[in-house]
């Protein structure tokens, strides 16, 4: 179970530090097929999308694991924000196809699918019953993920967000048996994506760096990747969006979301995440969109209680520390804001389809989310809803 350090001792304490096997590279993918033979697999299953189906990746990857002996199967009928509805027809699949593991190709969505699948394969129930810490108990069968997309991180982390479509909210299954056995994160992948995908993952991981430098069960290891990750998304990043093919920036972008994700899922989150959640599932939004909104008011609303952390992480990249540190976490909301508008991001959850007689739900679902625990600032019910106040 996660143990939540008080306060100020996160730094100065035991931590376990977790992440699978990473290949990491452009021509990475071409080393996919070895790395789930040798995990022992004969059968996988590959997981994807649609829209991934038609790249060159997708028909190359199924190339490979067949010469290199082994008889995959694909499962493409996964949509962003995926349902729990997708995971069972894919756990569907994995037993008719015999399978004994599971290859996800693409973004997180695609990725938590088929860690939803690894669940149900080897505990059986509902993908919902697995909603919070350390509830699948049994092993999962083996996964190699390889990320389509920079951002997201769910290659490397302990993490699995499922649509409760029937609820209208996404849940959390948090796990160390939901790490992938290996993660091949090759840039390459990312030329493919297009420019609103790139800025929204961008997002997403730029709220990882923030949240896990902050987070209640930060240690030495993820404050170091945490701000290495925060300074390759702010360099690259634009650079991405305005130019997919750019082969530098989509190597440190992805580099970026890879450290950024493990940052996150050794540390934890916090309440741009909690709270990002319950649109997401709500209003079935992109997930990094509605982090970039959330972001800048959940630091001002943090900062009562970790400005100097937050100063850290501005000067990081170089905004100014004149001011003293509230001044500048209050700057560093505003930079993060004007970096979201420049990819492409709204500035309100509005657009998303959020509206005023929402926000009660909203709050209630936030702090019921495992994201929450970690927060640095203890979270109230009416704090909650005045920053989902400020951003709508």
């Amino acid at each position: 179970m996660l143990s939540i350090p008080p306060r100020g001792q996160g730094l100065h304490r035991l931590t376990k530090f977790q992440t699978p096997e990473i290949l990491f590279g452009p021509g990475a993918l071409g080393q996919a097929a070895n790395a789930v033979a040798a995990l022992g697999v004969e059968r996988p299953l590959v997981v994807a999308d649609r829209n991934l189906a038609q790249t060159p990746w997708f028909e190359r990857l199924l190339a490979d694991l067949r010469r290199r002996g082994l008889q995959p199967a694909a499962y493409l009928d996964v949509t962003p924000n995926p349902r729990s509805s997708e995971v069972i027809a894919g756990r569907e699949a994995y037993g008719e196809h015999r399978a004994d593991g599971l290859v996800a190709l693409g973004g997180g969505s695609v990725i938590d699918t088929a860690k939803g699948v690894a669940v149900l394969a080897a505990n059986g129930g509902h993908i919902l019953e697995y909603e919070g810490i350390d509830k699948a108990a049994v092993s999962l069968p083996p996964l190699v993920a390889i990320p389509s997309t920079a951002g997201s991180g769910a290659d490397v982390s302990q993490f699995c967000i499922i649509n409760d479509t029937e609820r209208r909210t996404k849940v959390t299954i948090v796990g160390r048996t939901l790490v992938p056995n290996v993660a091949v994160v090759d840039p390459e992948l990312v030329s493919t994506a297009p420019p609103e995908v790139i800025a929204q993952a961008g997002m997403d991981a730029l709220t990882h760096c923030v949240e896990a430098f902050v987070s209640l069960a930060r240690g030495r290891l993820t404050d170091a990747l945490a701000v290495e990750a925060l300074t390759g998304v702010w360099t690259n990043l634009e650079r991405l969006v305005q130019a997919p093919d750019d082969a530098d920036a989509g190597s440190e972008m992805s580099l970026a979301a890879m450290r950024a994700g493990m940052a996150f899922t050794n540390a934890i989150l916090g309440a741009a995440h909690a709270m990002s959640h319950p649109v997401g599932g709500y209003c079935d939004a992109p997930h990094g969109t509605v982090n970039s909104v959330l972001l800048p008011h959940v630091i001002r609303y943090n900062a009562e209680v970790c400005a100097d952390d937050f100063a850290e992480l501005a000067d990081a990249i170089g905004i100014s520390a004149a001011g003293g540190a509230r001044l500048v976490a209050d700057r560093l909301a505003d930079e993060v804001a004007g970096l979201a508008e420049r990819v492409g991001m709204p500035s309100t959850l509005t657009p998303l389809g959020v509206r005023a007689g929402d926000l009660e739900l909203l709050t209630e679902r936030a702090l019921a989310d495992s994201c929450m625990l970690t927060n640095p600032r203890r979270p109230e019910a009416d704090g909650i809803l005045d920053v989902y106040r400020a951003a709508l």
